[in-house]
């Protein structure tokens, strides 16, 4: 999968810009706030359809235009798709309008027609951060390879939002009503926690792989899933069966508290190396490692179920890796079809095929391996 054009028109500041890109490793490179960060921002947007930083979508756009626009075509190994996505101003706030080669979509439809995994400081506390960040994970990866699990992860937020609110209501809760919430929660649940153990399950043996390579054999990485309820059988069935019975004894509880308290949106993951777990025991840069092996495995992942390398996305994430976690990530980048880095300064890059471009208030210009950069 390769970017053969991107552009943008009033998003973020950028006025207007068109940017070929070349194949292989791009480092975009300039100081801070210049426009690097918002060109990875822009692919992301057209490939998860959502923006990996910003709050509020209305941010998006530029200040003082009323629509911002982000387009790109990229060569796909069954042809080449042209994604794009119009931000509008709404109020105080912004709606979004997708479209696939000239043709307005869903955002269903649209997700994962453009595959891309996304690494940026703020990953780096996906060990050790809430677990809302690594179920946050968890669902980025599984839409894009799989358009079911959105459906079913939409479904179940969506029921999930309609019991909170009939638990919150003054007064008695209609106990049939919250019976059926529980088996929509259910259905839809069942399916959710079968796709993210079947995922992490392929995930930590991916990332363990990685992770070995990287630091040897002894330090073993290991990824385990930990669904709300704690399950034995994984088959959809027996799952099924865990959930109904798991929210059905809930109940009582779930009512006193006024919010639900079993299912997969209390999921949670744990990371370990050597059996010891690394939000507790494990250093800075034991963790690290481990989110650098885990968003390599992800890449690999998204790779298999989509049949083509997806682009990989790093914002600013050298800066904060010492010089041989550095080497040993990068060193995986040369086989890669497109990957886009953004950095304050150049980095050593092992492969001598990466091309470099500066970025400098919303302007991009070619900058050669033996040109010096402008300060």
């Amino acid at each position: 999968m390769r970017v053969t054009a991107l552009e943008v028109s009033n998003f973020r500041n950028y006025a207007a810009l068109r940017f070929e890109p070349a194949s292989g490793v791009c480092v975009l490179v300039g100081q801070n706030a210049q426009g690097k960060s918002n060109l990875l921002e822009g692919l992301s947007l057209l490939s998860t359809g959502k923006s990996f930083r910003a709050a509020r979508e209305v941010d998006l756009i530029k200040t003082g235009a009323p629509v911002a626009r982000i387009a790109a075509s990229v060569q796909t190994r069954t042809g080449e798709v042209q994604a794009a996505c119009i931000i509008t101003r709404a109020g105080e706030g912004a709606r979004k309008k997708f479209l696939r080669n000239g043709r307005s979509v869903s955002y269903a439809q649209f997700l994962g027609g453009i595959a891309a995994v996304t690494f940026m400081p703020f990953d780096l506390q996906l060990i050790a951060g809430p677990p809302a960040l690594r179920r946050r994970f968890l669902n980025i990866a599984l839409s894009q390879a799989n358009r079911q699990y959105y459906h079913q992860h939409a479904t179940y937020l969506h029921v999930l939002m309609q019991k909170n609110a009939a638990l919150k209501t003054p007064g008695p809760v209609n106990g049939a009503l919250l019976q059926t919430y529980n088996e929509q929660l259910a259905d839809a649940g069942a399916h959710i926690i079968a796709a993210r153990a079947a995922y992490v399950r392929r995930l930590s043996q991916e990332a363990a792989t990685v992770h070995a390579r990287w630091v040897g054999a002894a330090e073993e990485l290991s990824i385990a899933y930990q669904p709300s309820p704690d399950i034995s059988d994984e088959t959809p069935a027996a799952i099924l069966k865990s959930l109904q019975a798991a929210l059905s004894a809930s109940s009582a509880l779930e009512v006193m508290r006024k919010t639900s308290l079993m299912g997969p949106h209390r999921d949670e993951l744990s990371f370990a190396v050597a059996g010891a777990v690394l939000a507790r025991f494990g250093s800075q840069g034991q963790q690290r490692t481990a989110v650098l092996a885990l968003k390599a495995a992800e890449y690999a992942l998204l790779a298999q179920a989509t049949g083509e390398p997806p682009l990989l996305l790093l914002d600013d994430v050298l800066s904060e890796l010492d010089a041989d976690r550095r080497r040993a990530f990068l060193g995986n980048l040369g086989h890669l079809e497109q990957a886009f880095i953004t950095s304050v300064d150049r980095p050593e890059l092992p492969s001598q095929t990466a091309r470099v471009y500066q970025i400098a208030e919303g302007r991009i210009a070619d900058a050669p391996l033996g040109a010096a950069l402008s300060a």
